[in-house]
């Protein structure tokens, strides 16, 4: 499931910064920034997609990056959401609105995946990172 939305979403957020890069999506006012925001879009696309993979290629060595990613993912959903109320189009704001409730569901997801693991192998840290 966690490899899934992080996948989704990243391939979404590619396709959002895409738009807002070429300027399809534009307009608003300050603080929000179409450029920023897709540039924004694309380094958190590609964090999200690395993770996908990863998850999917070693599931348990993956854990930590995964749920690093997803923490990573969030805030910059939340920043993002911010900036789009005070001054970004309705098709952000919407964007953000069903893309953080599917990052929070995966990052709570995530997390139970990670603890249950700690648990499974006594209190030890099994998070690998590279």
């Amino acid at each position: 499931m966690v490899t899934r939305v992080a996948a989704g979403v990243g391939l979404s957020l590619l396709v959002m910064s895409v738009l807002h890069l070429t300027h399809v999506i534009s307009g608003g006012s300050p603080p929000y920034d179409p450029d920023a925001a897709g540039t924004a879009e694309g380094v958190i696309a590609l964090v999200l997609l690395i993770a996908a993979d990863r998850l999917r290629r070693e599931p348990d060595g993956a854990r930590g990056f995964a749920l690093g990613a997803l923490v990573f993912a969030v805030a910059g959903f939340v920043l993002g959401l911010s900036l789009t109320v005070t001054g970004g189009t309705a098709v952000d704001v919407a964007y953000h609105c069903v893309g953080l409730p599917l990052l929070l569901l995966a990052l709570w997801r995530q997390t139970r995946v990670v603890r249950a693991a700690r648990t499974a192998s006594g209190g030890q840290d099994p998070v690998r990172t590279p």
